[in-house]
This record gives C-alpha cells, sequence and structure tokens, in this order.
C-alpha cells in the first residue's frame, strides 16, 4: 500500500481564508462609499431645497411689490427685473436647512438669483476608510427667478387710466382700473428653477 505525502493538503484553507477576507474588505469599501454618497446627497438636498426657498421667498415678495403698484405701470419693468425694494429671501434658507439637519451659507447671485452651499450637521461616521468619520458632505446649488410676464403700454387714444394688458407665457391678463379682483398669482409672474 503506497501512503500519500502530505505537502499539499491544507493549501486550500489559507486560499479559501484570503479571499474571504478581500471579499470583507470590498464589502467594507463599498459601505464607505454608500455612506459618503449618501451624506453628499443629503447635503445637495439642503443646498437645492434652502436655494429654493430663498428664490421662492423674493418671488412672493416681488409679486406683492408688482400687486402693491398694479396701477402704476412705469414700475412694473423694474419690479419684474428685480430691481424693487424687497428683503432677500436668505432667511428661508436657513430656516429650511435646519429642518433638513444641515446648515448653509447662502448668497444672492444678482438681482434674481440665489447661490447657496449647503454642509451636513452629520458626518459619514466611522468608516474602513481612515478619516472619514469627521467629514461632512458639502454640495452648492443656485436658484433662479425669471419673469414669466411683459406687458406693452395701453394704446394710444384710450383712456389715460387704461392699464397695459400683461401677457404671462400661455395668458393674457387685461386689467381693469376699476375691477382688479381676478390678478395674475406669484408663480404667474415669475417662474423660479435650479440653474442648471
Amino acid at each position: 500500500m503506497r501512503l500519500r505525502r502530505s505537502g499539499d493538503a491544507g493549501q486550500a484553507l489559507p486560499i479559501c481564508i484570503t479571499v474571504v477576507a478581500g471579499l470583507l474588505f470590498l464589502a467594507f469599501a463599498y459601505l464607505a462609499v454608500g455612506q459618503a454618497a449618501a451624506t453628499r446627497n443629503e447635503a445637495q438636498t439642503a443646498a437645492d431645497a434652502a436655494a429654493l426657498a430663498a428664490a421662492l421667498e423674493t418671488r412672493d415678495r416681488l409679486a406683492d411689490a408688482w400687486l402693491a403698484n398694479v396701477e402704476e405701470p412705469e414700475s412694473w419693468q423694474d419690479i419684474f427685473d428685480g430691481m424693487a425694494p424687497v428683503p432677500s429671501g436668505c432667511w428661508r434658507a436657513h430656516e429650511l436647512a435646519s429642518r433638513n439637519d444641515a446648515s448653509v451659507d447662502c448668497q444672492p447671485d444678482g438681482l434674481l438669483s440665489y447661490t447657496v452651499v449647503a454642509e451636513t450637521n452629520d458626518t459619514v461616521g466611522d468608516t474602513i476608510v481612515p478619516g472619514t468619520e469627521n467629514q461632512k458632505g458639502t454640495e452648492s446649488a443656485t436658484a433662479v427667478i425669471e419673469p414669466r410676464c411683459s406687458f406693452k403700454p395701453a394704446a394710444e387714444g384710450l383712456d389715460d387710466e387704461a392699464l397695459p394688458t400683461l401677457s404671462c407665457k400661455d395668458e393674457d391678463w387685461v386689467l381693469e382700473p376699476g375691477d382688479l379682483s381676478e390678478l395674475p398669482e406669484p408663480e404667474d409672474l415669475f417662474d423660479v428653477h435650479l440653474a442648471d
């Protein structure tokens, strides 16, 4: 009877241990990447929401200014160009960011635009990647306010009190000085969206 040599026996065990250890390392690395991506997405969501909140606040104040001056059409163009004296909407950005567990730096970017940089309050957390435990997500967003309306002065020969027809995208508003019960809403006057 021949005896087998046992020199090759047990070589599969170290290979299996190495493969399993490699797979575990990859799993933890993917988890770290996932945590970082989730934190970054939280920051982007907070930045988008905060920028839109600031722009919407300004849109509403511009619409209020237009309503207050609806019978003074000479002031309309300044209002649609964002030159009406309205307060900054950044306070809304800070308020909304705190609800999204983030802090923001909000800056008006011209008359009809806001740029917001948001940072998450929470960190990525402990991972196998050293140094990530204190990393926070930081992202930025810009929201733009665009006037949706144009107008032409009242035709010559009409009553001096006549107001221009306001054309807002697909709708015309014929404004009668004695009957101003049907007026456009802020969303009819201005469009608010994130910049591409």
